[in-house]
């Protein structure tokens, strides 16, 4: 499924293209299915500039390794990856792509590829972030957003880690019923309760001490005023707006930081790190990735537009 241009929805089309060669440090997989993210929405909405048409989108997925290349892959291995894939070169909506082998990892017999396929971009950042926050067993993490890819991931894993508290929000009554019958028993419900109120609650006026904000525009600066004496805020994504008006005293009188993170930034060592940890706790069940909906390739604009406009509680996958 390839984006012929980037002016919407329509340009996307199927395609046949030739199959992909492998070269040094390639692994060829055939593709099972693929995540659908919020980068494919940004570059097929022409606001990615160093994206160049023709691209076929997807930067997550999942598959079988049909070419190890020479690789520690065998052949017939069951692996999940992402990468840059669909932004600077052809992504994962396609049956065969060839990833970089320190961009895979095996998938746990515990997941089906439909699951893995859509939680990479979404549990890497989560592990990396909280790892450059100082995350240890025993503090309060805060991220905002539980029916949200990153939202969902840094909770999940905080609180498998060991977290004493692992919160979430949503602005849905309907997403706080649902996250409570999955078993998130800290999720503040925004359309009762404004954030720091339910954080105060919830740690009894303790506080966050770790806040992972995907969302920004005024959760940002709502999310800040939580933190705990030496507390920190790392801002990851914009969903909600660039923008965010902030009270510095949120920051000097607790002695606070305020953090940036860019996945594609960290070393290779923090990478294989977080793909370690993770499959060990996919494998052990504690954390289980949530899918809302699959669609087939050939729907891939359909996809898309569900994912932007319907907000899911879960990801989005292709099935290839």
């Amino acid at each position: 499924m390839r984006a012929e241009g980037f002016r919407g929805y329509q340009d996307l089309k199927l395609a046949d293209i030739p199959k992909p060669q492998v070269s040094d440090g390639r692994v060829l997989v055939r593709i099972t299915a693929a995540g659908v993210t919020p980068l494919e929405h940004t570059i097929l909405s022409g606001n990615y500039p160093r994206a160049k048409a023709p691209l076929v989108l997807g930067s997550e997925g999942a598959g079988v390794v049909e070419d190890a290349n020479g690789s520690e892959f065998s052949a017939g291995s069951r692996v999940m990856f992402m990468g840059t894939y669909g932004a600077s070169e052809n992504g994962a909506y396609s049956e065969y792509l060839a990833v970089r082998k320190e961009h895979l990892s095996l998938i746990p017999g515990t997941i089906d590829d439909v699951s893995a396929a859509g939680l990479p971009v979404a549990y890497l950042t989560a592990h990396m972030a909280l790892s450059l926050a100082g995350f240890e067993a025993g503090k309060t993490v805060l991220s905002p957003a539980i029916g949200g890819s990153v939202g969902n991931a840094v909770t999940q894993l905080a609180r498998a880690l060991g977290a004493r508290h692992a919160l979430s929000t949503t602005t849905s009554h309907a997403k706080a019923e649902h996250a409570r019958t999955l078993g998130f028993d800290e999720v503040i419900d925004l359309s009762i309760e404004k954030l720091g109120e339910g954080v105060r609650r919830i740690t009894e006026g303790y506080g966050s001490d770790i806040v992972i904000d995907a969302i920004g525009g005024d959760i940002l600066s709502e999310a800040l005023a939580t933190l705990a004496m030496n507390g920190s805020l790392t801002t990851l994504g914009y969903s909600a707006g660039r923008k965010s008006t902030i009270d510095v005293t949120d920051l000097i009188w607790k002695r606070a930081s305020l953090k940036s993170f860019a996945l594609f930034a960290q070393p290779q060592e923090m990478w294989a790190k977080a793909w370690t940890s993770i499959f060990t706790l996919l494998e052990s069940g504690a954390i289980k990735p949530i899918v809302a909906r699959t669609f087939d390739l050939e729907d891939a604009a359909e996809a898309l537009r569900y994912q932007i406009e319907s907000r899911p509680f879960g990801r989005v996958v292709l099935k290839i």
